[in-house]
């Protein structure tokens, strides 16, 4: 990781758009931190600009405000069922006449691997190397010094809507920063909240948002395939809405109600036998029922079944995402070669049940994972739903930093507008430069 590099990454999803400002030295620093709810979003792609534009433009303005630093340069997440994947092979020559290998034949092979056939509507957003051969010697993971003739890789190759990608990179241009990249989602949030450990064993790693659920799949420490389901966390909101006829806002409130900790619960189970003690009314142990009026729901919804809504609404819908997650499992091949079992992360790996449902249908080791191992502002940051964005900090600080000849660097320019103007004409005038 570079020492003292800003970075700033904008997690775009359904429901939300997530900005973090990170400082990358021994560890992540976190400086500001923004959440704003989502528009012009459906299923992860953006479907009105100017919405969306507005929407990007108040969350990076409040964590720069927060971070008192000026972002000029992002990386965005994207994600949406438009994602595919495959995987692809290279061969080149090695280029030295010793056979030594260097770092330009790993670039040659990596782009021999990208020569694959996409239609027109199609773009290549990762390249990812899986592991390298050298004269029929596999599963090397870094070739460079060793000798050899043949230099072969296997890649995890990820495309997107080609049209996605330009209207994500149109709206974060209107808001005025360049993006340095473009992540996918469910790669974001494995960086974030897997260790190297799963990885080698083999690990599915499900980021379950609002209105998509990211599939990633680990094999040998390599991120082998991808997908994405267009069912959410929302789906279960709108459920609720139908099985209790409210409406969305009111379901929503009462699904982040469930997925308290039990603790704040049980104090309003005991709350619920107040009415039997005071002899008014005879009546049968509630401890059932749920006590909803802390919540003030326009629909004045005072009591209801626990039991309805965690079994009768919420644990069949959980059971179909975890379903059509385990034939996505199936279709990749991988099925057998994840012993680490599955980690969720994402929003809506807080609702109640989610682990449970997902150990009940597909018979493998479950956790729930949320980003570990910041500094800073940490404490809205240390959820599942803030894994694709600190997922954007860990990509960023691997990227190398734009510089100029001779090994010169601009210093990072001060907060304010004239800042960005400054770094726009700077950027120009590199353009120039050989």
């Amino acid at each position: 990781m570079s020492e003292g590099k800003v970075v700033v990454g904008i997690d775009i999803g359904t429901s939300k758009v997530a900005t973090i400002i990170a400082k990358i030295d021994e560890s992540v620093n976190i400086l500001g931190v923004s959440e704003v709810a989502a528009a012009g979003i459906r299923k992860g792609q953006i479907v009105n600009i100017e919405e969306a534009v507005s929407v990007i433009n108040t969350s990076l303005e409040s964590s720069e405000r927060m971070a008192g630093y000026s972002a000029s340069h992002v990386i965005a997440s994207i994600g949406g069922s438009h994602i595919e994947s495959l995987n692809s092979k290279g061969v080149v020559a090695v280029s030295a006449q010793e056979g030594e290998i260097t770092k330009s034949d790993m670039l040659r092979v990596v782009e021999a691997a990208k020569a694959i056939s996409l239609t027109s509507s199609r773009e290549i957003i990762h390249v990812l190397p899986r592991n390298y051969t050298v004269d029929g010697q596999e599963g090397i993971k870094d070739p460079i010094g060793m000798t050899g003739v043949r230099l072969e890789v296997d890649t995890h190759i990820v495309t997107a809507n080609a049209t996605s990608v330009r209207n994500l990179e149109k709206a974060l241009s209107e808001v005025g920063v360049d993006v340095d990249a473009v992540v996918f989602n469910g790669y974001a949030s494995a960086l974030a909240v897997l260790s190297d450990t799963e990885k080698e064993l083999g690990v599915v790693l499900v980021d379950i948002g609002a209105g998509t659920t990211d599939i990633a799949i680990y094999v040998e420490g390599a991120l082998s395939y991808s997908s994405v389901l267009p069912i959410g966390s929302r789906h279960i909101t709108n459920d609720l809405a139908i099985g209790l006829r409210i409406s969305l806002e009111s379901a929503e409130k009462i699904k982040l109600f469930l997925s308290q900790p039990m603790e704040s619960r049980r104090m309003i189970s005991a709350e619920e036998e107040t009415p039997r003690r005071e002899g008014k009314i005879d009546v049968p142990n509630k401890s059932d029922e749920l006590d909803l009026s802390t919540l003030a729901l326009p629909e004045e919804i005072r009591r209801v079944s626990k039991k309805t809504l965690i079994e009768g609404i919420i644990r069949p819908r959980l059971n179909e995402i975890f379903t059509m997650i385990g034939l996505q499992i199936k279709n990749s091949g991988y099925g057998g070669q994840t012993p680490a079992g599955l980690v969720i992360t994402g929003g809506g790996a807080k609702t109640v049940g989610a682990q449970e449902a997902a150990k009940r249908t597909l018979a493998m080791p479950v956790r729930i994972a949320a980003p570990l191992g910041l500094k800073g502002i940490i404490d809205e940051v240390q959820s599942p739903a803030f894994a694709s964005a600190i997922g954007l900090i860990l990509y960023g600080a691997r990227l190398e930093s734009s510089s100029l000849p001779f090994g010169f660097n601009f210093p990072q320019l001060p907060f304010g507008k004239f800042g960005k103007i400054l770094k726009r004409i700077i950027d120009f005038i590199k353009s120039f430069m050989p």
